[in-house]
């Protein structure tokens, strides 16, 4: 791909432009030239006996549009980026007029999220306006993964769990944490640090043992011992490490799904999620008010339990 981003295919693209535009304005002065083709100026073919076609010139109006269009490309090439890296004399840019835009939006709204910056979520929580805004803004950013009941699928967090259930977000400010800077999650493959094949099954019907989960008891037991490969990170007890993201295995919170089947292949292949940092899509202000409205959605998930 770095050979299409070099300065020579900026070269070539501006090159091309000018010769359409240098090959339209030649057609122009061809196509106004009149050349008498047959005495009774006609082009000389004849269709069905007696269809003639004639060798009138274009339409004045017709040509008049047409160099205006070229006159329009050329100033428009001047003013505006279109030859190659040339950035054009405005300076104009897509990205500078988002910018712009963006910058706007937020000196329109300063004055409403300036009372939320100083507020606790608590406070938050119970403002209407700004669990309202919150909302909006979850819907704008996060729906797309975490889905619009924020009940997340497979590989997307529910947000709505208890905070008791919860691996990365159990308070606000780590919420706030993992929506500004992001957050990766790693459990690296560890079929090789628990042993065979038949080893590997027997340790995900153990875990599955850890919740209650429907499973082979002598399977379980047999994958016992192997556990310890994985106490490491999720503990002795199976309950997990919040501070090194290990999840708890003792509740039937399944992030990337449930099963024999589902547990083997992590074991075997390990897992890469990435949660990605808002920081450069929202203000300060903004994910101040989000963070406390995801957080909230966990108080209410730990009210109903």
């Amino acid at each position: 791909m770095s050979d299409f981003v070099n300065n020579g295919w900026s070269i070539f693209i501006a090159a091309v432009t000018i010769l359409g535009l240098v090959a339209c304005l030649g057609l122009l002065i061809v196509a106004s030239k009149r050349k008498v083709m047959a005495q009774d100026n006609t082009t000389g073919h004849v269709w069905d006996g007696d269809l003639r076609e004639l060798n009138n010139p274009l339409p004045r109006w017709w040509m008049g549009l047409f160099v205006l269009t070229v006159v329009f490309a050329g100033l428009y090439l001047v003013l505006y980026p279109g030859l190659g890296n040339a950035a054009g004399k405005l300076g104009w840019s897509s990205t500078g007029q988002y910018d712009a835009e963006q910058a706007k939006a937020q000196a329109a709204m300063a004055p409403l999220y300036a009372k939320f910056t100083s507020q606790t979520p608590e406070a938050l929580a119970k403002d209407a306006q700004a669990m309202a805004i919150g909302e909006r803004l979850y819907i704008n950013n996060c729906a797309q993964c975490h889905g619009s009941d924020a009940k997340g699928s497979k590989g997307f967090p529910n947000l709505t769990l208890p905070v008791a259930s919860r691996l990365a977000t159990d308070s606000f400010d780590s919420v706030k944490a993992t929506i500004t800077n992001g957050r990766q999650g790693v459990m690296p493959p560890m079929a090789a640090a628990v042993g065979t094949a038949e080893d590997v099954k027997n340790v995900a019907h153990y875990v599955l043992s850890l919740s209650g989960s429907p499973h082979n008891e002598l399977a379980a037991q047999l994958g016992k011992p192997k556990f310890g490969a994985c106490a490491a990170c999720h503990g002795a007890d199976g309950k997990g490490n919040k501070a090194l993201g290990a999840p708890n295995l003792t509740d039937k919170v399944w992030l990337h799904g449930w099963g024999e089947q589902t547990i083997v292949a992590m074991v075997n292949g390990g897992k890469n999620n990435v949660m990605p940092a808002q920081a450069s899509r929202m203000t300060p202000e903004q994910i101040h008010v989000l963070s406390a409205y995801v957080w909230n959605l966990a108080q209410a998930g730990s009210a109903a339990q």
